[in-house]
C-alpha cells in the first residue's frame, strides 16, 4: 500500500472528509466537490469548470494520481472530464481541481460536498528517448480505424 500525505487547502470545509473508497473492491477513492464560497456550481450543457477539492497531495515519487470520472455521473447526467484521466505528477503541491464537462442535454447541479470525480494511485515509468529508424509492422502506420470496425 502506498501513502498519499495530503493537507488542506486554508478554506476547504474539513467536515466533509479525505477521499475514500466507496467499496472494497473499488480502485479509486472518491473526491468531493469542496466550494470555498459553499454555494452550487450550475453547469449548462456544453460549459465546464474547475471544481475544487478542498485538497493538496503529497504523492511520493515513482506515482502519480489519476483523476478520473465517475461512470454513473457520466451516464446518467453526461458529467466527463475532458482531460481524462487527470495526471497529478509527484511534484505538485497546489490544489486539486477537477475539470468537469456537462455533455448532456440539461443543466447539471454541482452541490458543495458531491462526490464529482475519483483518483487512482499508479506507478509511474520514466523512459529514456533516442532516435532511431523504426522497425516494420504489419500494420504501419496505419492510424485511426486502420484495424477495421469489427
Amino acid at each position: 500500500m502506498v501513502t498519499i500525505g495530503f493537507s488542506w487547502t486554508e478554506e476547504a470545509d474539513r467536515s466533509l472528509g479525505i477521499p475514500v473508497y466507496a467499496s472494497a473492491g473499488a480502485a479509486g477513492a472518491d473526491l468531493r466537490a469542496n466550494l470555498p464560497d459553499r454555494g452550487d456550481v450550475i453547469l449548462v450543457p456544453g460549459a465546464r469548470a474547475l471544481v475544487q477539492t478542498g485538497l493538496r497531495l503529497e504523492i511520493p515519487a515513482g506515482y502519480e494520481v489519476q483523476v478520473r470520472p465517475r461512470s454513473g455521473l457520466a451516464l446518467r447526467d453526461g458529467i466527463i472530464l475532458p482531460n481524462a484521466p487527470g495526471t497529478i505528477d509527484s511534484d505538485y503541491r497546489g490544489p486539486l481541481g477537477v475539470i468537469l464537462m456537462n455533455m448532456g442535454a440539461d443543466p447539471f447541479v454541482i452541490v458543495h460536498g458531491d462526490r464529482i470525480a475519483q483518483m487512482v494511485v499508479a506507478p509511474v515509468l520514466r523512459a529514456s528517448f533516442r532516435e532511431t529508424t523504426l522497425s516494420q509492422t504489419v500494420r504501419g502506420d496505419g492510424g485511426f480505424g486502420s484495424t477495421g470496425r469489427d
